[in-house]
């Protein structure tokens, strides 16, 4: 297959870092995103890289037993290091403070500790087998203040710093999952819930594991994704993915169900706010789009891949060496590597090989793969970089070899249209409230984020109908009802519509003599009136 036939890639400059070996062992931290390298408990140097970092930390710790687990707080003001399972170690990275290094124990008596999490620069959460302990680190005392605490049996955790939100799993199945959400120096317990597992022999004791559980942040909202592995004695044809929304307040609502139709090793990621799933047995990869529209069955929205199954582009690892080794050809990556290891949202990690990539997906090869226009433009509306690629899905559809009909060309732009519009009216919105003087009450007014799928009248003007109509192979009559057709949505969305595009539709009907269309359109106002246009019109049939 060539390039264009990947719709996921890893990026083009990963985080290397040493592989992990007997004497280096390798961290990740979920909340900033960083790898740490730990030699010889950190006696012979720590080294921390991040995928912002243009140079990375190094420093050396006094090796005082195996690392558990080590984190920078939030701006990496603060060290945390866990060897046992009674304390966590700091040391402080401000300037003008020691760096002499301080220990805290957990409260809880008897109880051991299972992780922690920074959920600020000095703010750090303690989850232990019999609960939870929030902390306030006191830098300059070499101290930490405990905030608060709460008692609950725990199998294990998960933690969405994107959200600040610590998932606690509780009871003998493992499957009651209990929230809590942490803000400036605040614990919130939120509602619990339980995740249905599936049917399962009487004899087979079937729990839920922490490798089939993810969290992560989809269109501004927290899901948590289950990764349902049917028993042989289930009626479905294969694995789902089901996902479970989880609001700051009310209870966490099952919503929406991912069809995978096989069974195996799976693995999730989550990118530009589409689902994706790892199969490693294929070594392909599928994606889900819960904005587009799915099966409702009155409860919850079945999905099926917005694409067929195919597997991450090639990637070659660059040899590394002086510069007479590095004219050696590349190395190609082994994907889907048993070794892989996947984090929120869209991180892979190979601690064999010593990588950590930020996995993508590639926009322009999916054109190709959805031949459903309508159902493409809901998919690339949805996607952070699409503008580009919605333009020349658009010139495809205008062309020769790809003409689309008139429908499908009406339905594209009416989508567009729509996009268009909301930008405006909130646009307008904020304009109007600026001007009215709310802006001075205590709720800072936001303006409105103009994305890359508001694609306006310029936009279409200057990459697609500019060029479409001047076009001499194209039938003069399609080239009209195009443009007539773009102009009809604009008016459907109350958009007004530019002076260039009625120059453009003039200036078209006058080089192929359709000046009774021409007279229709001013008289019947399909072709508003305005001075520019007066203007235009005179000065073209003068020519």
């Amino acid at each position: 297959m060539g390039e264009e036939d990947y719709y996921l890639e890893l990026c083009e400059r990963p985080v290397q870092f040493e592989k992990a070996n007997p004497v280096n062992c390798v961290f990740f931290d979920e909340a900033n995103k960083q790898v740490f390298a730990v030699r010889s408990g950190g006696a012979t140097g720590v080294v921390v890289k991040g995928p912002d970092d243009r140079n990375p930390i190094s420093f050396r710790m006094d090796d005082k037993g195996e690392v558990k687990c080590i984190k920078f707080s939030l701006e990496n003001k603060i060290l945390a290091v866990q060897r046992t399972s009674k304390t966590v170690d700091f040391c402080n990275f401000i300037p003008d403070n020691s760096q002499l290094e301080y220990t805290q124990e957990c409260k809880t008596k008897n109880a051991n500790i299972l992780g922690f999490c920074w959920t600020s620069s000095t703010e750090i959460v303690f989850i232990t087998d019999q609960g939870i302990e929030f902390y306030q680190v006191l830098p300059e005392k070499r101290s930490l203040k405990l905030l608060k605490s709460h008692n609950i049996n725990v199998n294990w955790y998960m933690y969405c710093p994107e959200s600040a939100v610590i998932l606690l799993s509780t009871t003998v199945l493992e499957n009651v999952l209990q929230p809590f959400y942490f803000k400036a120096g605040t614990m919130s317990k939120l509602p619990k819930f339980e995740i249905e597992l599936p049917a399962a022999p009487k004899s087979t004791k079937l729990s839920l594991s922490e490798r089939d559980i993810a969290m992560a942040t989809i269109y501004g909202q927290l899901y948590v994704l289950f990764l349902r592995h049917h028993s042989r004695t289930s009626n479905s044809t294969g694995a789902e993915v089901v996902l479970y929304h989880l609001p700051r307040e009310g209870a966490c609502k099952k919503m929406h169900i991912l069809k995978l139709n096989r069974t195996g090793k799976f693995a999730l990621n989550v990118v530009d706010n589409l689902v994706v799933v790892h199969h490693q047995d294929t070594e392909t990869s599928v994606i889900f789009d819960i904005k587009l529209r799915g099966e409702f069955d009155g409860t919850v929205t079945f999905h099926h891949p917005v694409l067929p199954a195919r597997s991450i582009q090639p990637y070659q690892i660059p040899m590394a060496g002086p510069a007479a080794v590095t004219s050696q050809s590349p190395v190609p990556c082994k994907l889907y590597s048993s070794s892989w290891i996947v984090f929120q949202p869209d991180i892979i990690i190979s601690a064999s090989q010593g990588y950590l990539w930020n996995l993508q997906v590639k926009l322009q090869p999916i054109v190709n793969l959805l031949p459903d226009k309508g159902r493409l433009m809901d998919f690339l509306l949805q996607r952070k970089e699409c503008k580009m690629v919605i333009l020349s899905v658009c010139s495809q559809m205008l062309s020769e070899s790809d003409r689309a009909t008139l429908p499908v060309i009406a339905t594209v732009f009416d989508k567009l249209n729509h996009e268009y519009k909301k930008y405006l009216d909130a646009e307008q919105s904020y304009m109007m409230a600026v001007e009215a003087g709310q802006s001075r009450s205590n709720l800072p007014l936001k303006r409105p984020t103009r994305t890359q799928a508001v694609v306006d009248q310029s936009d279409m003007y200057t990459h697609v109908l500019s060029a479409f109509a001047e076009n001499k192979e194209m039938p003069h009559k399609f080239v009209i009802a195009v443009l007539m057709e773009y102009i009809r949505s604009l008016n459907q969305f109350q958009i007004t519509v530019q002076h260039y595009l009625h120059e453009l539709v003039i200036k078209t009907l006058v080089q192929h003599n359709r000046f009774y269309m021409l007279h229709q359109f001013l008289q019947y106002h399909v072709l508003s009136d305005s001075k520019p246009l007066v203007c235009i019109t005179r000065f073209l049939f003068l020519l």
